[in-house]
């Protein structure tokens, strides 16, 4: 592709009023308006003074900034241009939507979680996502799931500059920044959606509040599935303890949660015959068709297991420890180099499980718990969109941030599912990222044009994904309907 003038005789002027750039925001607000995006947040939200005054205008201002790419305050300017005015009506100016974030209190961000809560129901009772359009053990497929729903819980660090940052701190990570602790619900066919979310200091412990959150992401995972559907809660270990698991048992779920190399884990190791380990599928692997087996030096075996035993019995949790032996990458290099060892030496990884091995036996419980990374790619989708920066030097208008950017990514998420319905449209979109719904149907420019009292717009001709696209429009075309919960 080259340029077909040359610059000498290209001119550009900004002078066209009725251009928009993110034309996809009109059927994407369309859609927040019908799950009652702005409804929710005039009746449960409450923040005082005029900052406060029309805050389902607000949060929806925020919302779609967000959704058409804004990672700041300033970025809010995007609403503003154009023909943005005679598409949307009340795009605030972002001195006053940062206005609006700095008089939150926690109970203010409380009460915009609820409305995040409430808001995800109404969007997936939209798109299909609820019962009894989605069957029970809608999870990923049997094989690799069990019929299983994933919950998974992580946190992450965002990293921010300057002092004046409330909050923040060198957590684990060695960053300076803060800490945003996620609850992500995966099920066939679709990306995962975000359940439940917290902003803490950044030299916070993992665990801290983790217990509430896993009790609100399993309540909200119920509401969606229903009561019939198996959700298996998945963590690292820096959530194994009491808290964390007994707070995902009481909501029904099962776990699957990294346990530390600690004695008691060591001396179960030490008690596995060697007979009793399975070559697994693993990076690497190779698939042998004369024995049907894959020929791996990756290995998994299972034993009882029971936590927390230094607990009082009431606390105690029955189980299975279910382990996972490769070579030790240095061993083999001595291996490599000629200076053989007399045996092998295994590197292990172990984690705990409550799900039956009638549900899940040893190699599909190893399977399930290693697809925990895909919180990571949650991580990484968030902080290449609305959370690149936390854009406040106040905690609580932060943590307001953090809830917001998870609406918009719920919201982005649901709108991909509901383009991809039309066998037509692309299929990709509803596992793509957000960058890439972003790139296809939102940040579509337009010319808006109006005859005889009706709003026309003009897209760009031979659009790959115009399928998907009109697939949105249509469906959120219908008058807006308020779904409450």
């Amino acid at each position: 592709m080259k340029l077909s003038h040359t610059l000498t005789r290209t001119s550009a002027v900004f002078d066209d009023p009725n251009l928009v750039s993110p034309a996809g925001l009109v059927p994407v607000l369309a859609l927040a308006d019908r799950a009652g995006l702005r409804q929710l947040v005039d009746e449960h939200l409450s923040v005082p003074s005029d900052k406060g005054a029309n805050a389902g205008l607000k949060v929806a201002s925020l919302v779609a900034g967000m959704v058409a790419g804004a990672d700041s305050i300033d970025d809010m300017a995007l609403l503003r241009h154009g023909g943005m005015g005679r598409v949307f009506a009340r795009a605030y100016a972002p001195s006053t939507l940062g206005s609006f974030l700095r008089a939150f209190t926690f109970g203010h961000v409380r009460q915009l979680d609820a409305v995040a809560s409430r808001f995800l129901l109404a969007l997936a009772r939209l798109a299909g996502l609820t019962p009894p359009a989605r069957a029970a053990g809608g999870g990923e497929d049997a094989g690799a799931g069990g019929g299983y729903a994933f919950l998974d819980v992580d946190d992450t660090i965002i990293e921010v500059h300057g002092h004046a940052k409330q909050g923040a701190g060198f957590g684990y990570t060695r960053v300076r920044g803060l800490n945003a602790l996620l609850a992500t619900l995966t099920v066939a066919g679709s990306a995962p959606l975000v359940l439940a979310q917290r902003l803490r200091k950044g030299a916070c412990d993992s665990p801290r509040g983790a217990k509430r959150l896993v009790g609100d992401a399993v309540k909200q995972a119920r509401r969606l599935l229903g009561d019939q559907q198996r959700v298996l809660v998945r963590m690292d270990s820096a959530y194994y303890g009491r808290d964390a698991v007994h707070a995902a048992l009481t909501g029904g779920a099962h776990v699957s949660v990294t346990v530390r190399m600690d004695q008691a884990v060591k001396a179960a190791i030490t008690g596995i015959d060697d007979d009793a380990w399975t070559a697994i599928k693993y990076p690497d692997a190779i698939f042998d068709e004369a024995t049907g087996a894959w020929i791996s030096k990756a290995e998994v075996a299972e034993v009882p297991y029971t936590a927390f035993t230094s607990k009082k019995k009431a606390d105690r949790v029955p189980g299975r420890l279910v382990l996972r032996r490769i070579p030790d990458v240095h061993a083999e290099k001595k291996k490599a180099a000629g200076q053989g060892t007399l045996f092998d030496v295994w590197r292990f990884h172990a984690f705990f499980t409550t799900a039956p091995a009638e549900q899940l036996d040893t190699v599909a419980a190893d399977q399930a718990h290693r697809g925990h990374a895909i919180i990571e790619q949650v991580h990484a989708d968030l902080k290449g969109s609305a959370l690149a920066h936390l854009p406040s030097g106040k905690f609580t208008a932060n943590s307001a941030w953090l809830v917001l950017a998870v609406i918009a990514f719920n919201l982005t998420r649901v709108a991909a599912v509901i383009a991809t319905t039309r066998p037509a449209a692309s299929p990709d979109l509803a596992t793509a990222t957000t960058a890439t719904v972003r790139r296809k149907l939102i940040n579509i420019p337009a010319r808006v044009a109006s005859s005889a009292r009706r709003i026309t717009l003009h897209l760009p001709s031979h659009s790959p994904w115009h399928h998907a696209w009109t697939q949105l429009f249509d469906r959120v075309a219908d008058p807006p309907t308020t779904v409450h919960s």
